[in-house]
């Protein structure tokens, strides 16, 4: 029995770990999902010629990513509204974490403990492996009915916002908030990594 538990514990790392290198980091794109699980980019108009845009990466995407992809999606956004430059007049990154228990919290001989080898119910630990995690153990050597374990992940990911202001003609000279849109365009446009096109 233990040795089929640990086969479809190998097997679930191994499908994690094949998920996670088809997944990557989020590509430039419109934003899907909600909440913590909303990746890609929001815009929207506040005033007449003043937008909020964000950028929401995954949990494999970095922070300068994430900050490339605000600035290239504020550069382009002013492209389309026909002005030649933008201006941040606020821009803010924030990092954000979740915790995740696997398979969970509760249960015989799980993190709140099981009979222990006095017969009393009471916690009952073990740090059993990478990360954060916890199996726990009874006098019986591991009997696998008590034996059960919980892995801990934490995922971390990184959301920048701007709030901007478009303008046309030369960007107002000496101000270092002041970017040329088309030029950020023209620069960051090769590291700009956008969806695979399904065929």
């Amino acid at each position: 029995m233990k040795n089929s538990r640990k086969a479809s514990v190998l097997t679930a790392v191994a499908g994690a770990t094949l998920l996670a290198a088809c997944v990557g980091p989020t590509p430039y794109r419109p934003a899907t999902g909600q909440g913590f699980n909303r990746t890609g980019f929001t815009d929207q108009q506040i005033e007449r010629d003043r937008y909020r845009v964000t950028f929401a990466g995954n949990s494999y995407t970095d922070r300068e990513t994430v900050e490339r992809y605000l600035l290239f999606r504020a550069a382009e956004l002013t492209l389309s509204q026909g002005a030649d430059y933008f201006v941040l007049a606020d821009r803010d990154i924030d990092k954000q974490t979740r915790t995740y228990t696997s398979p969970g919290l509760g249960g015989f001989g799980g993190p709140y403990g099981g009979l222990n080898g006095f017969g009393y119910w009471g916690p009952s630990w073990r740090y059993y492996g990478r990360g954060y995690g916890w199996r726990g153990w009874n006098a019986w050597g591991g009997d696998p009915f008590w034996d059960r374990s919980v892995d801990i992940t934490t995922v971390e990911r990184y959301e920048a916002s701007a709030e901007i202001v478009v303008g046309r003609g030369p960007k107002p000279a000496g101000n270092l908030r002041a970017f040329n849109a088309r030029d950020v365009v023209d620069r960051l446009g090769p590291t700009i990594r956008v969806p695979e096109q399904r065929r």
